[in-house]
């Protein structure tokens, strides 16, 4: 046994220590479990968290407020955000950037970059020759690209939510505008990874809408399909998106609700920025004609007055939203010139005119690019800031014959949330209930190559195909293979857009390169060299689109296949017990090992691509790979497979199972085992029919983008250093001002506290004046030599003012609280005198208080009473302006020792059960008289053993311990009705006189 025992011990001590360590990798965890969302918009922007404890919370910013205008002020030495930023903008409206969402991803020659130059002439774009995209040129010394301004706004609105959460946060879900093409998709990714954090992923903003809609409905969807509207109008774009809400069966979770992006529609200029550009321009025009005659400048010649004639609109957008007239005045607009204007709300709906009749646009996009008409719209729903003016909402209301709109939503906060809750789905910490996201492709994307062909004998020609790799409105995220067959040497093939015809000639010019990428193959004809002996399967490449609409070729593949026969007799003792251990577990033969960079896999088929009209012979095919398993609900689930349409690993997979019956039907056959079959003859084990193996030789890939490159490694890694610079100067300079508010904060408090009576009590007026020359002294050092002082020379300048008065703070806070602690004393004295008495008044027979405890306590309260006395009398005897022998901290270590001894003595009277009585002849406990003494009733006359009397004996009560332990919570019960049956049962069960020992 003793051996047993010491061979367990090891294993209860790894098991001790796994449990430490994953206890440890939890609380390690726990610190950076928060999450977090970015609602970017053009003109503010909303972020979101969830951690443990805080489910879907919107983040404050120092101001407290619930949005956070995206302004990015940038000097020389400091940079300001959200809203500090946009106090900027009148000062220095140059150095001060705002809707530079507008050129992401965007080359110099776009139309949006000269749309932004006349929008915002103040800011000087400069031309960058690598990537033909433009830069802010700040000053001679900055100069910034949009990615980095905005990672700089991205890394701000993670510091906001680090700062709410109180831990780090790297994950992130951020919205992005829905008609995004890959390289705005892609800017957006790269400015992300310069604010150092993990994209959870992209979510276009009409879905995390919609989403956050489901979310808070979810008991009202149900199987039958409700089809909503979302109008969203923000302040530089307009989208309308129809969605689809409906339960449906999912392979994971049964039956769980699902939104289905049905059709999109979009406008890129149509919003509130265009309506107060356009009150800008009239207010301008009207201060112009108030200064006519005086020859005076135009104030749109003025960077600064145009700024606040800006703000001025903004402003009177929305009081006109709510009123028929308003107002506008600016004080000192220009040359210390007042402006005063009324504007009127019909005014107003002039100057917007032609932007209004563009609101049903993008309702006759979604409703053709999802193929339904108004009457299948079950609800029309307003987001966003500029749905809020009237006149959009009478012509929409007009445009979708609706009897009203709904407005059931949190216009400016839906996005940030539904995008949150997506970050919480997509996070490993946190279990949210599925919601099934069916996002849809809004551009299509094709292959396209080029390949010869013979017509007629002798005669070659070249051939141009086209291949739709991800169509209009189809779900992702999603991963194709394309398989060219016809090709034994290398060769290129294009990735492009398909069909835009949806598109207008403004919106396309917009839109930029409809080429994204030539990919070029190296490898193809020394892959055939490689295995001549085997048929060739094709070239297939993989491509995914992710779950951010990001299109990435995985890799590309040349597939060969051959047939082959084992020879059993060939392996070797130990890969035959291998086999045989793996198939008593369930496994099967092993993928044969990689060599010389290739892999066998098994036989895979194809579907066609749909619409492909090829003539007989073309082995060019398309085909949807088998999606991994979604780990939570939120994702697009695997499609199921439809006839041809089966995806490939499930394909392959019973293309395996199938190959391994076949090889197994003969060996079932002849093999003997002990089941009891007989076994084979030697000759008839070794022969095994042919098997098909497929080789796959990874082909080499170079990639030439064609949209907008991205940028190199090497500069991705300077952008993010410089920013991580500029971070810490930032930080840098908000501890130096810190600790320079606290320096100068000190040094007033304390020279208005030294006139106050309670500090001059306890002081003398040579050390009152020894210490208001030193912060006299501190202060015009603040005033000469702060400016350039650092950080580390403010906090010890500080640390020495701190000591210097440190005597006199502590008098001052040991008088303030020596009533409260003293009187508190005297009660506890009071209290624990008064239990002491009454604990020795006991009767003897029932103390459960031994001498030795009463003593003790007594001793205690004793002490304690002797130390206060001495100490108030020592105490009185020193002058005020020396240091306290009476102090608070030695005051509450008397209470809590005093206050120990009696709750010891309390928590031993509540869980000591109350000694047992005799019981008289009737069967009912004999009560004491009450002038009976202490002795008397201890007196009781107990019959020998064995003596008869007319009364039965009494039978031994029920166990009763008299030193009871304070776990025994159960108290004898005495007397009352309650005891009635318990003495029934005892008088009926076997009766035997007590003891002396058992009272």
């Amino acid at each position: 046994m003793a051996v047993k025992v010491r061979r367990q011990r090891p294993r209860r001590r790894v098991c001790w220590a796994l449990v430490a360590v994953l206890l440890a990798d939890l609380l390690a965890l726990s610190d950076t479990l928060a999450v977090m969302s970015v609602d970017l918009g053009s003109e503010s922007m909303k972020v979101a968290i969830v951690k443990p404890g805080v489910p879907m919370e919107i983040v404050l910013n120092k101001e407290s407020r619930r949005k956070t205008p995206v302004i990015v002020t940038l000097k020389e030495n400091e940079r300001f955000f959200g809203d500090s930023a946009a106090s900027m903008a009148i000062k220095n409206p140059k150095a001060t950037l705002r809707y530079f969402q507008h050129l992401l991803g965007k080359q110099a020659d776009n139309p949006h970059v000269a749309l932004y130059q006349a929008r915002f002439p103040e800011h000087e774009l400069t031309f960058d020759p690598q990537r033909q995209t433009v830069h802010f040129q700040i000053s001679s010394q900055l100069q910034f690209s949009p990615e980095e301004v905005l990672g700089m706004v991205l890394n701000y609105s993670r510091s906001l939510a680090e700062d709410f959460a109180e831990q780090p946060i790297k994950d992130a879900v951020i919205t992005v505008p829905v008609f995004f093409n890959q390289a705005e998709r892609r800017a957006v990714l790269q400015a992300a990874r310069m604010a150092g954090l993990k994209v959870l992923q992209l979510i276009n903003d009409n879905t995390a809408t919609a989403l956050s809609y489901g979310v808070f409905r979810r008991k009202d969807i149900n199987t039958t399909a409700q089809n909503i509207m979302f109008y969203d109008m923000g302040s530089g774009s307009t989208v309308c998106t129809i969605v689809t809400y409906q339960m449906v069966k999912t392979k994971e979770a049964g039956m769980q609700p699902q939104l289905q992006i049905r059709g999109v529609g979009f406008d890129r200029t149509l919003g509130g920025l265009e309506m107060e550009l356009r009150l800008r321009e009239r207010l301008a025009g009207l201060f112009n004609e108030q200064r006519k005659g005086q020859r005076a400048k135009d104030v749109r010649e003025n960077p600064r007055a145009m700024a606040k004639l800006l703000r001025e609109a903004n402003r009177l957008k929305t009081v006109l939203s709510a009123n028929a007239d308003h107002m506008a005045q600016i004080e000192g607009l220009m040359d210390d010139v007042d402006f005063k204007a009324k504007v009127t709300r019909v005014e107003f709906e002039e100057l917007c005119a032609d932007l209004f009749e563009r609101v049903p646009g993008p309702v006759q996009q979604a409703l053709q690019s999802a193929e339904m008409s108004l009457d299948e719209i079950e609800q029309v729903i307003l987001v966003g800031g500029a749905t809020r003016v009237p006149k959009v909402q009478e012509v929409l209301l007009k445009a979708v014959g609706k009897e009203e709109l709904g407005k059931n939503i949190n216009a400016d906060e839906a996005a940030a949330m539904g995008a949150v809750y997506q970050a919480a789905a997509l996070s490993k910490a946190f279990k949210v209930k599925p919601f099934v996201v069916r996002d849809a492709v809004v551009y299509p994307i094709l292959v396209e190559f080029t390949r010869e062909v013979e017509e007629e004998p002798g005669i070659h020609s070249l051939k141009h195909n086209k291949r739709v790799l991800f169509s209009r409105m189809g779900p992702y995220p999603q991963r194709k293979v394309i398989t060219f067959n016809r090709y034994s040497h290398d060769f290129n093939f294009h990735i492009n857009y398909g069909d835009l015809g949806f598109l207008g000639p403004e919106d396309l010019r917009v839109f930029g390169s409809q080429n994204l990428t030539t990919v070029k193959l190296k490898g193809v004809g020394d892959s055939f060299k490689k295995y001549p002996d085997y048929e060739s399967k094709g070239i297939k490449a993989h491509f995914n689109l992710d779950e951010s609409g990001v299109l990435s070729l995985d890799r590309v593949e040349s597939v060969f296949e051959t047939l082959v026969e084992d020879s059993p007799e060939e392996e070797s003792t130990l890969t035959k017990l291998g086999n045989t251990i793996s198939s008593l577990f369930g496994g099967g033969t092993t993928p044969d090992a990689k060599e010389n960079g290739t892999d066998t896999v098994q036989e895979e088929e194809e579907s066609p691509a749909e619409g492909s009209k090829d003539e007989p012979g073309e082995q060019v095919e398309l085909k949807e790979e088998a999606e991994a398993p979604v780990e939570d609900g939120s994702q697009l689930p695997p499609p199921e497979p439809k006839g041809d349409a089966t995806p490939e690993g499930e394909k392959a997979t019973e293309k395996e199972n199938g190959d391994k019956s076949e090889a197994q039907k003969p060996s079932e056959k002849a093999e003997a085992g002990p089941e009891g079959i007989a076994p084979a003859p030697e000759g008839e084990k070794k022969q095994k029919p042919a098997r098909k193996r497929r080789m796959v030789e990874e082909i080499g890939v170079e990639l030439v983008v064609l949209d907008l490159p991205d940028l190199p490694e090497d500069k991705l890694a300077q952008s993010v250093q410089r920013l991580q610079d500029l971070t810490l100067r930032d930080l840098e300079k908000q501890e130096r001002e810190k600790a320079a508010n606290s320096l100068e904060a000190f040094i007033f408090e304390t020279q208005d506290k030294l006139y106050q009576p309670e500090y001059q009590e306890v002081s003398t007026e040579e050390q009152r004046e020894e210490i208001s020359g030193k912060l006299s002294a501190a202060s015009t050092w603040l005033e000469d030599e702060g400016v350039g002082a650092t950080t580390v020379m403010l906090k010890e300048k500080l640390a020495e003012l701190r000591k210097l008065c440190q005597g006199l703070f502590f008098r001052v806070e040991e008088r303030k609280k020596w009533p409260e602690r003293l009187s508190a004393l005297d009660n506890l004295l009071n209290h624990s005198s008064m239990f002491l008495k009454g604990a020795r008044l006991i009767p003897e027979m029932d103390q459960i208080f031994t001498e030795v405890e009463m003593t003790t306590l007594e001793k205690v309260i004793n002490e304690t009473w002797a130390w206060k006395n001495a100490t108030l009398a020592e105490q009185a005897k020193l002058p005020a302006t020396e240091k306290p022998v009476l102090l608070s901290k030695d005051i509450e270590a008397k209470m809590m020792a005093l206050d120990r001894e009696v709750q010891y003595l309390l928590n031993k009277a509540k869980f000591t059960k109350p000694r047992p009585r005799p019981k008289d002849k009737n069967g009912t406990r004999a009560e004491p008289p009450l002038n009976a003494s202490a002795s008397d009733q201890g007196e009781k006359v107990i019959p020998p053993a064995g003596q008869t009397e007319d009364a039965e004996p009494i039978s031994e009560p029920e166990k009763v311990e008299t030193g009871s332990k304070p776990g025994d919570t159960e108290p004898l019960e005495l007397g009352g009705p309650g005891a009635e049956p318990e003495q029934k049962e005892q008088s009926t069960g076997q009766k035997r006189p007590l003891k002396n020992d058992e009272l």
